[in-house]
């Protein structure tokens, strides 16, 4: 449970502000003023604090700066007057997360509050690579195959600079992970860490949300606002997906890290800016530059360092590794005993081709684990929260469609004497030959139960085997080609 702090003078304000967050999940404490919304700062634990900007004795911009110097990575919401957003600009100029005008909108309020903990969470929660898993209070980059080592050699190389960073891999690999390992072990690890994912938000509001607008700079803008990336100066900015960016968007992004300017929208002011650009993607941007899609000045300028992520699938010797963190974790989560998963179905998750990386991982095992009643995770549990056996079934009839259609094609377009003069005697022979043998194989030679398996009666299953001369004991297939 994220724990809120909430700093107003205004009695009613306060009160149903408390009510609406407790609501909402979250462990709600309150001050009447600045003195003492410092005081238990420093005493306690808070994941977030709101703070009024004109309070008794010291005032909010006050308040903020000492709450500031003793926890510099507790994110802090500005509430404001119109007449006193200029104060508050100057407290997000300063560090705040944001500031909301009053009177404010409950959903829009909310929405914050939850970036702003998020924000937090990820600028605190240290990361941790290429160590045992077995502590969940941090988050870890798991993983000690070859290709992971070097990203982890890259981590280390780039973080201690201000270069520019490309991370690259397969939605799912981890790509904010090492991000945020980056931010954490440079020079600006005390200072903001903003993420910004290019696809979350809609493309109409996209600029103004990076880039701020001035009062007055389009319809609806009663007053000025600051960016993201404004409100990250003197920090760090992860732009995911930076390969969805408009060229518009491209060629500030540019001008970003050429220049080390931005102007906000209808503004005429040039705003210069101390920042570190970290960006990710997932597409293929040689080809989207070929396509005219990307700008091929942005690309050489974004891979001054460039980290490849490599997908699940070329990471089989991990996979034993995750799993077993995933499931310590969720079972802790939980409250649960571990109850650890079987060799076959382990054996399963390190053959899986994993499209959706570790993301796909972490939710399977969370997902068997919700179900599991203390037994270890068995296969036909992991089977079944892979969907495997309806994967199976598609990819198979795809493949009998294909290698049947040939093989007939083979015998129609083929010497008929070689088969015997009625193909379609010789083929439907050959095909029960094959099934029969697979059932059989399948039941380990268990007659009664190849012939529930193939829906016939035993008398029937008899007949077929010694129609075909099918050898019991040689259980393979017979080639149909």
């Amino acid at each position: 449970m994220y724990s809120v702090l909430i700093i107003d003078d205004d009695d009613q304000l306060r009160l149903s502000f408390e009510k609406l967050l407790k609501e909402e999940g979250y462990f709600v404490k309150s001050a009447m003023s600045g003195e003492i919304g410092v005081k238990l700062c420093k005493n306690e634990k808070f994941d977030l604090v709101i703070l009024d900007m004109r309070l008794p004795g010291i005032n909010g911009l006050k308040t903020f700066k000492y709450i500031h110097e003793i926890k510099p990575k507790l994110p802090v919401i500005m509430m404001t007057a119109y007449t006193t957003a200029a104060t508050a600009i100057k407290a997000i100029k300063a560090g705040a997360f944001d500031y909301i005008l009053k009177p404010f909108n409950i959903p829009e309020m909310l929405n914050i509050i939850k970036q702003a903990i998020e924000a937090g969470r990820f600028m605190r929660t240290q990361v941790q690579m290429n160590v045992e898993p077995d502590d969940f209070s941090n988050e870890i980059i798991i993983g000690k195959c070859r290709s992971m080592q070097e990203v982890y050699k890259a981590i280390g190389r780039v973080s201690a600079t201000d270069a520019t960073v490309l991370i690259r891999g397969d939605s799912g690999t981890g790509k904010e992970l090492v991000a945020r390992a980056i931010y954490q072990y440079s020079n600006r690890s005390t200072k903001v860490f903003s993420t910004i994912n290019s696809v979350a938000i809609p493309e109409n509001l996209l600029e103004s949300e990076l880039f701020g607008y001035e009062k007055g700079a389009f319809t609806g803008a009663a007053f000025q606002r600051i960016g993201k990336i404004e409100k990250a100066n003197g920090g760090t900015v992860f732009l995911d997906e930076i390969g969805d960016l408009s060229m518009n968007l491209q060629s500030k992004i540019m001008r970003l890290i050429q220049e080390k300017t931005i102007e906000r929208i209808g503004g005429q002011e040039t705003i210069t800016m101390d920042i570190r650009i970290i960006t990710a993607t997932n597409r293929n941007l040689e080809k989207a530059i070929d396509e005219n899609k990307f700008r091929e000045d942005l690309y050489y300028r974004l891979k001054v360092v460039t980290i490849n992520l490599p997908p699940l699938c070329k990471r089989e010797k991990d996979i034993p590794l995750l799993s077993k963190y995933f499931l310590a974790k969720f079972a802790s989560e939980f409250g649960i005993k571990n109850p650890g998963i079987t060799d076959d179905a382990m054996l399963l998750l390190e053959k899986y081709s994993w499209p959706g990386n570790i993301r796909e991982l972490s939710n399977v095992i969370q997902k068997t684990l919700v179900f599991n009643r203390g037994t270890p995770l068995s296969l036909k549990e992991i089977s079944g929260a892979l969907n495997i056996n309806k994967q199976q079934k598609s990819n198979a009839l795809d493949l009998f469609n294909k290698n049947i259609c040939e093989y007939v094609r083979v015998l129609l377009t083929s010497d008929s004497e070689v088969y015997g003069k009625n193909i379609y005697d010789f083929c439907i022979d050959r095909f029960t030959a094959v099934i029969i043998s697979e059932a059989l194989n399948i039941t380990e030679g268990n007659r009664t139960e190849a012939a529930k398996l193939l829906g016939i009666s035993r008398p029937t299953l008899h007949a077929k085997i010694k129609k075909h001369n099918i050898q019991i004991d040689i259980l393979a297939a017979p080639d149909i080609i």
